[in-house]
């Protein structure tokens, strides 16, 4: 058995070494040394007895007695995994009882290449039936590792589960200092930028406690800074996200004797799991990755990986008209076919139906009270069904899609009414709390006869409406009532876990039945933007809060770690319907080109002028998104810093680059900001710059860019920039930058 392996990026390194019993990180960092020379460099780092002591390093500790080389009289207090065995001791101290390495191999002509993967076995060497699968995953074509760990058993009865973390990186010696940035917020104020140090001695806590809308308050991906702040492009940074949608928890310590420890994994908020012999329990995969440059490099690491390996369909995205600005659920077949010739006037590709349209008899659904969970065509609204509105669609050149909420029903349905029992419940007769609408609870998903029932509802409308294109996955309520009457009172503790389980067990069973359609994770806005539901969507709705303003913070959020054809950006009404703000059309649809675009509004309200300009952004974008959705993304100018943000896709070939700027709270002429340089591109090439005005007849204008028109190398436009005026703090600007030919 090797005693230190390799695991690489094309710019990371992954450096495992095994020391007595267990397995150890030796190095996380830039690529390039021999294994053995980090190994050795590890190992001769300072050990103590002491909870304060130096670091073990493990891959995966456990709470309790273990004793790792130069540490024998050590009792591991922070492990990854705390359990309590059937015969009630709670210790694990891990033997390794094997050991496999497959290195990368090199693409084939028809294929990419295979990724290079490590497995670590471990057994606790007082219950060796207790065990433990680690397996780490490095992409040979993005600078991403994977890991993940399955935990089974065969001892004479259950052995529940305090802690259960996919994830613990413990490392010393890299630093003295270190700060986290996440992601934090709520309803309509998702995805801000959060910054601080962590003072020595003294631990960082993030995670969410809904069970469903689990990226409100924080999101499950974060930055932890080494030896400083660091800067889009200075800088050590470890970058991490847990692809998990459910309660969950994270940790970042800095010990007193200045270890980095980070732990994550999904939370039991009402007890241990409750794991029975013979079963496998498979814990969320996390992500991560190493910049000694930065953020930006991780954040397009990121990009890249999930581009290439996470999201379902990565290509360049339809341009949507989703109709829920337009007519709540207040339409009829006319109000929607209305839609969709002003979709279709627009250039737009797909139609989505929100809300409202299913339902039938005392629970049709008109108000937000009703009828959901019952997924049949609410006649009453549509007596032609579905497949004629779909037919309708199709008819103008249109895709079509749909509005569910799987995970939710009102108390006022059919599936409640017939079955009580199938929403999350206390296990004794306390009232039920109620969500939106006075009435909506959550199903209980850990049922496999609940997602059978919803799924051959969902199947039905599916298979009724031949052309269906896209759903819009929502989720407006969390677990508001504690306890599953499926999983009985002892595994009350299982509830969090299982229940993200069975939605995704409902999601895999959707998708494998309909591979084509494209998803979008909704809930209640950017409460679903995360990787564990981007393992089967295709892209997340960022808030329900529309206004341009704030768009440019929340989708410089969640811009960090998720990229553009992930983020649905759409041009609202002005007055906005969230904020009552007003902002020109040309704001509104620069804002929304930088993600993926589309509409959430009426066009039969919209004046002609508009109607031509949208006409313009929308042939304007169309040329530009594969840029957009596929390219790097490169920071320019935080709004959080200063009274502007500005960043910039590359793409991949870097032929074409396109640049946004968006006034946040700028004053009127208040002199010239700092000039655009476009990091990524080809030095030696040139480059025609051209400022781009979807407001303009001609498309193109000349107010922001003295140089619009002209060509210079890539090396000047890197180096130099390119000087621009912003006029107000509602003004925004589009650059081109192609390849001159």
């Amino acid at each position: 058995m090797k005693t230190a392996i390799s695991l690489e990026t094309p710019n990371t390194q992954l450096v495992l070494a095994k020391r007595g019993d267990v397995w150890t990180y030796a190095h996380l960092g830039a690529r390039g040394g021999k294994p053995e020379d980090f190994a050795a460099l590890a190992a001769a780092r300072p050990t103590g007895d002491s909870a304060n002591g130096c670091a073990s390093q493990e891959t995966y500790p456990a709470f309790g007695c273990n004793r790792p080389a130069g540490r024998e009289n050590y009792v591991e207090r922070r492990g990854a995994l705390q359990v309590r065995h059937a015969d009630g001791d709670v210790n694990v101290e891990w033997k390794c009882t094997g050991f496999s390495f497959r290195p990368a191999a090199k693409a084939g002509r028809r294929g990419a290449a295979a990724p290079s993967e490590a497995v670590i076995e471990y057994a606790d060497k007082a219950h060796p039936s207790f065990r433990a699968v680690q397996h780490f995953v490095a992409h040979s074509d993005c600078d991403v590792f994977e890991t993940w760990v399955e935990i089974s058993h065969a001892e004479n009865g259950p052995v529940a589960l305090s802690r259960m973390d996919s994830f613990c990186f413990e490392i010393p010696g890299i630093a003295e200092t270190f700060r986290l940035t996440s992601l934090s917020g709520n309803w309509g104020n998702e995805a801000n930028v959060s910054e601080s140090e962590i003072p020595r001695g003294q631990q960082a806590s993030i995670g969410a406690t809904d069970g469903v809308r689990d990226s409100w308050e924080n999101n499950q991906a974060f930055f932890v800074s080494a030896g400083g702040p660091a800067t889009e492009t200075a800088g050590r940074v470890f970058a991490g996200a847990l692809c998990w949608s459910g309660a969950w928890q994270a940790t970042v310590g800095h010990a007193y004797t200045h270890e980095l420890r980070i732990n994550a994994g999904a939370a039991n908020l009402t007890g241990p799991y409750v794991l029975d012999p013979g079963r496998t329990l498979v814990l969320p995969k996390f992500a991560f990755t190493w910049s000694d440059a930065g953020k930006g490099p991780a954040t397009r690491a990121f990009h890249r990986w999930a581009l290439a390996h996470k999201m379902p369909h990565p290509g360049v995205r339809d341009i949507l008209l989703n109709s829920w600005e337009g007519a709540y659920m207040d339409f009829t077949e006319k109000t929607l076919t209305d839609m969709m010739d002003g979709a279709r006037e627009l250039g737009g590709e797909l139609f989505v139906l929100d809300d409202g349209w299913f339902g039938r008899g005392e629970f049709a659904r008109d108000n937000d009270s009703v009828g959901l969970g019952d997924w049949f065509v609410h006649k009453g609204k549509l007596p032609h069904g579905m497949a004629w509105l779909a037919k309708q669609a199709a008819k103008r050149g249109l895709k079509f899609g749909l509005w569910f909420e799987p995970e939710m029903a009102n108390t006022k349905s059919e599936i409640l009414r017939d079955h009580p029992d199938w929403c999350l419940r206390p296990v004794s007769d306390r009232p039920l709390r109620h969500g939106r609408g006075a009435t909506q609870v959550t199903l209980d998903m850990c049922n496999p006869a609940v997602r059978d029932a919803v799924f051959r509802m969902i199947d039905d409308v599916i298979r009724e409406t031949e052309n269906l294109a896209y759903i819009k996955w929502d989720a407006n309520c969390d677990v508001n009532n504690v306890g599953s009457p499926y999983l009985g009172p002892e595994k009350q503790g299982n509830l969090w876990f299982e229940y993200t389980q069975g939605v995704y067990a409902l999601f895999a069973r959707l998708r494998a039945a309909h591979p084509e359609i494209v998803f979008q994770a909704c809930s209640s806005g950017g409460a679903h933007a995360d990787y564990g539901f981007l393992g089967f969507a295709d892209e997340f709705w960022g808030s329900d809060n529309t206004c341009a303003q704030q768009r440019v913070f929340i989708q410089w959020g969640e811009g960090q770690f998720y990229p553009a054809s992930a983020m649905a950006c759409h041009v609202t009404a002005s007055p906005n319907h969230q904020t009552n703000r007003t902002a020109a059309l040309k704001y509104r649809f620069d804002v929304a080109m930088s993600g993926r675009l589309g509409f959430e509004l009426h066009p039969g309200k919209m004046t002609p002028e508009e109607i031509e300009t949208a006409k313009r952004g929308v042939e304007t974008y169309k040329r530009i998104r594969h840029v957009v959705q596929t390219g790097d993304l490169y920071r320019l100018a935080s709004p959080y810093e200063t009274d502007r943000a500005a960043l910039a896709y590359v793409s991949r070939d870097r032929r074409h680059a396109i640049a946004f700027v968006y006034g946040t709270n700028r004053r009127t002429n208040d002199g010239r900001p700092e000039t655009l340089r476009i990091p990524g591109l080809d030095p030696d090439r040139r480059y025609l710059v051209r400022e781009i005005d979807v407001s303009d007849k001609t498309g193109e204008a000349h107010g922001h860019l003295a140089v619009s028109g002209n060509k210079f190398s890539g090396a000047a436009l890197g180096s130099a920039g390119i000087p621009y005026d912003l006029y107000a703090g509602d003004d925004s600007i589009v650059v081109e930058i192609a390849a001159a030919r």
